[in-house]
């Protein structure tokens, strides 16, 4: 048996219900998609196109790529408890100075910079799960975990487009940068001390190399693939669907948009139930579940009636929540070794999706409207569904007995 071959036995334990890791997970992430909820009053207080504000909110997703591929290089030297409770303190920065930001250049330098530490502490937190629980209890935190992250998509919209409709654009940001402190807090005292876990064998092997064998592997190139159009797909529908709702006929006011994120909802209660079923029926019926669900939602954004709007935009996002869960436990059980590594790429490639899709279906949005992009949308989830049916029966299905 070889060094990555050989099981670990956990040498730290979570401190606190699995409720606890959900609320590092919320805090995490809140800051990433708390912004689209405000997109037209953004685009209003900088005088930006719908595409402009939508690549400077969506500009995180630069910041998030370039520190997942950052995890591949140093994250096996970091100690996680330290490196989370850093990340996220550090995180407060550009997000108190984004209040003060004049520009739309500098608002988007300052969601890179956001990014790099939203990533960099959601990998260590990842690794510190998967390298220093049991099976049963990394399953447990990592299902919180994925819960906080979808609770961070509804209460981060709700509570920015209160506060920006209440008290102006500047005090959202700084009330988000106390949340981020907040966060560090908390992952201070739930997470124990745990040193950087390796194998001589993984030690000794180059970031380069670990690079190379994970695009190697057909599984993970595929769920890298599939990363990248889910969140495309994500990312253009609930960032431009803000302008959608906020004109004639809907005309909703942003207090109103706020409320409209309530659809996401349900996917708290789906999200967690991703890794059982894919451990019962296997990824890629997991995967077509979820992204044919996606698909069906989709026509019902083109209504111009309000509660139609909503319960496609809930379908879309139950079905792309519960496909990203789904490819993020694929990835570990693909990953011949070096999973924080795995994980790391894969959220690399995620993220680019992210910013793929705010800038070409911003184009497409600004051109040919909205239609256009729900088509476009459609493309990119049968994809995914397409890529999903190449994954190898061995990996991709569940263990028989």
């Amino acid at each position: 048996m070889t060094a990555t071959d050989s099981v670990q036995e956990p040498r730290a334990r979570i401190s606190g219900a699995p409720a606890i890791i959900g609320v590092i997970g919320f805090l995490t992430l809140v800051d990433l998609f708390a912004a689209q909820a405000i997109l037209p009053s953004l685009a209003k207080r900088f005088a930006a196109s719908p595409s402009e504000i939508g690549i400077a909110v969506n500009a995180g997703t630069i910041g998030m790529a370039i520190a997942g591929v950052g995890v591949v290089f140093w994250g096996r030297r970091v100690d996680r408890r330290v490196g989370v409770v850093a990340s996220l303190a550090a995180l407060s920065i550009p997000t108190l100075l984004l209040a003060a930001a004049s520009d739309l250049a500098t608002f988007a330098a300052l969601r890179i910079i956001q990014g790099l530490f939203m990533v960099t502490a959601f990998s260590l937190t990842m690794s510190y799960l998967s390298e220093r629980c049991s099976a049963a209890q990394s399953a447990t935190a990592l299902a919180a975990y994925v819960t906080g992250v979808v609770a961070s998509n509804l209460i981060g919209r709700l509570i920015s487009g209160s506060l920006a409709d209440s008290f102006g654009v500047p005090a959202n940001f700084i009330f988000f940068a106390a949340l981020n402190l907040s966060g560090a807090v908390v992952a201070a005292l739930a997470l124990k001390r745990a040193e950087p876990m390796a194998s001589g064998f993984e030690s000794a092997r180059s970031p380069i190399a670990i690079i190379s064998d994970h695009l190697g592997n057909a599984c993970l190139r595929t769920s890298f693939a599939i990363g990248f159009l889910i969140l495309f797909a994500f990312i253009g529908v609930f960032t431009y669907v803000n302008f959608v709702l906020a004109a004639p006929p809907l005309a909703l006011t942003p207090m109103s948009l706020s409320l409209v994120y309530f659809v996401f909802l349900p996917s708290m209660f789906t999200t967690p139930a991703a890794g059982r079923i894919a451990a019962r029926r296997g990824a890629r019926a997991s995967f077509f579940g979820s992204l044919a669900l996606a698909l069906c939602g989709l026509p019902m954004l083109l209504s111009f009636s309000l509660p139609v709007v909503l319960m496609g935009l809930a379908i879309v996002g139950v079905g792309t929540f519960f496909a990203q869960a789904t490819a993020t436990g694929f990835v570990g059980r693909a990953a011949k070794h070096d999973r924080a590594a795995a994980s790391g790429l894969y959220l690399s490639f995620y993220y680019l999706g992210g910013l793929a899709g705010a800038a070409f279906l911003g184009w497409v949005f600004d051109r040919f409207g909205w239609p256009a992009t729900v088509c476009v949308i459609a493309v990119a989830l049968a994809l995914a569904g397409g890529l999903a049916a190449t994954l190898r029966t061995s990996t991709a299905e569940p263990a028989r007995a």
